[in-house]
This record gives structure tokens, C-alpha cells and sequence, in this order.
């Protein structure tokens, strides 16, 4: 049995489908890792969606922003933007029934056996792995109850913008969920800086990548992570994987095998 790590997919459902041809995935005996963003920017998020859906426990799956931003949107907190791609999904008889399976999705996953953790963007620097458990599940118990629409209704914000164990309320949840979503530079103390998207060479003053912290509490585990494209998977962290090499901007798709860290990538058009 072997476990592959998959990068950012976003709709690329022919792109998947050409990636596990190459790693030869037998559904009978391999196991699937999803960073999160299954959907958007792509041109076939339904079929992914389906697909991903239909290999069971055969994959695991945690939330990106663009996941949660498919939920939102149908359930009418927000409307589709401009450059949203899923309106075929919204249009879908069994939508619903997709998006209750996603909702159902952690935003972190860790097999202590494998010795990896895996969420979408990354881990605040005051977070071990036990408080990163907590504030996961924390979201997740919301997000798959009836209080979901509550939630949705507040995902969206920068602000708060750095962690404080007193927060309450959905501005604790919303800064849980822009860690775990939608972090890429931040500072020493856990400051958020979510509006610079570009490569770790130009970082906003003060502002290091979150796995350049030396401090950080979850330095010592073995991190996989997508939601960067602009690393181009590429950390320099011997023990922390980006794994999204923006498939969906031309570039290309990737999967890691857990077992001795290949990666296996291919071209997108």
C-alpha cells in the first residue's frame, strides 16, 4: 500500500486523472491525500468533486479556501464571483449532497503512524500539533452541525489578524480558519499578512513565511502543505512539503509518495 500527497486541484479533473495513471494509484490498495481546493479556477470542479467523493476512505481531503468558499456560495452567504468556475456544481441535482460531504471534511489531518500532518496553508507559530488538533476541531464541530450557516455567514475578514488564546466567538473561528485556509507570511508573533500572495524573495517588512519561524511550536513535525503556488514546491525546510505547483496557472500537478518523498508530476495546459 502506498499513500500519495496530491497538490491544489482546482478543477483539474483531466490532470488528476493523467497524475494517477502515472503513480499506477490501485484504489484496492493506495491511499490519497488531498491538500484542500479540490474546486474553482478549473475548468471540471464537479467531476473532481464526484471523483473524490466516490474513492471513500481510499481519500483523505482537508479544506481549502476556495472549498470553503463553494460552501458559502451555495448556501447563499456570498454570491459567485466574477472568476469563480463552479457554477456547474451549483447547477448539479446532487450539489447538495456534495457540499454535505465537504462540509464534512477536517482542515487538518495527522497520522501519527506515517509521521505526517497535512493541512491546506499551514500551522500558526504558536501551535503544537495538540493545539492545532483543538483549534481544528473547534471549526469542524460547527461546520458540520446545524450551525454551519452561522458560520458561513462569518467566514470572511482579515481581522482578528494574530492569535490570542481569549478569543471567542466566530472572530476565533474566522482567524482559526485564515490559518489553516489562507496563511502564507506572517510574523514572529503570529501577525497575518493575507493580502501578499508572491514568492518567499519579497516578503512584506517584518513578515518571514510561516515555516521560515525558527520558534515556531510545530517546528519538529512533518508538515505537507498546497495553497502556495508561487514556491513552486520548494521550502528549503527539509521537513515541510508544498506540494501545489499551480496546476491551474499552466504549471504543473504533483503528488509525493509519503513512504520516500518522490514526487511525480504532470505538464497542465
Amino acid at each position: 500500500m502506498s499513500n500519495y500527497s496530491i497538490g491544489d486541484v482546482q478543477g483539474c479533473f483531466k490532470q488528476l486523472i493523467d497524475l494517477l495513471h502515472k503513480i499506477k494509484f490501485d484504489p484496492h490498495h493506495d491511499r490519497l491525500w488531498f491538500t484542500g481546493d479540490l474546486v474553482n479556477r478549473g475548468p471540471e470542479s464537479l467531476a473532481v468533486l464526484r471523483f473524490v467523493k466516490h474513492l471513500g476512505d481510499k481519500a483523505i481531503v482537508v479544506l481549502g479556501n476556495h472549498d470553503l468558499h463553494l460552501l458559502a456560495v451555495a448556501n447563499q452567504q456570498v454570491p459567485i464571483g466574477k472568476h469563480d468556475t463552479f457554477a456547474e456544481i451549483l447547477a448539479a441535482k446532487d450539489c447538495a449532497e456534495l457540499c454535505t460531504w465537504l462540509r464534512q471534511q477536517p482542515l487538518l489531518h495527522h497520522d501519527a503512524h506515517l509521521g505526517y500532518t497535512m493541512v491546506h496553508a499551514g500551522l500558526a507559530p504558536q501551535w503544537n500539533l495538540a493545539k492545532a488538533k483543538q483549534c481544528a476541531s473547534e471549526v469542524e464541530e460547527v461546520l458540520q452541525s446545524d450551525r454551519y450557516l452561522e458560520l458561513l455567514q462569518h467566514l470572511y475578514g482579515n481581522e482578528p489578524n494574530r492569535w490570542d488564546d481569549h478569543l471567542t466567538g466566530f472572530e476565533r473561528l474566522r482567524l482559526i480558519i485564515n490559518y489553516f485556509t489562507r496563511m502564507r507570511f506572517c510574523k514572529v508573533d503570529g501577525t497575518l499578512d493575507l493580502a501578499t500572495k508572491g514568492s518567499v524573495t519579497a516578503p512584506p517588512q517584518d513578515f518571514f513565511p510561516w515555516f521560515n519561524i525558527t520558534n515556531r511550536k510545530n517546528k519538529d513535525l512533518k508538515i505537507i502543505f498546497g495553497h502556495w503556488a508561487a514556491l513552486n514546491g520548494e521550502t528549503h525546510v527539509p521537513n515541510v512539503f508544498a506540494i501545489d505547483t499551480g496546476c491551474v496557472w499552466g504549471n504543473c500537478l504533483t503528488a509525493m509518495r509519503l513512504k520516500d518523498g518522490e514526487r511525480f508530476t504532470v505538464a497542465c495546459a
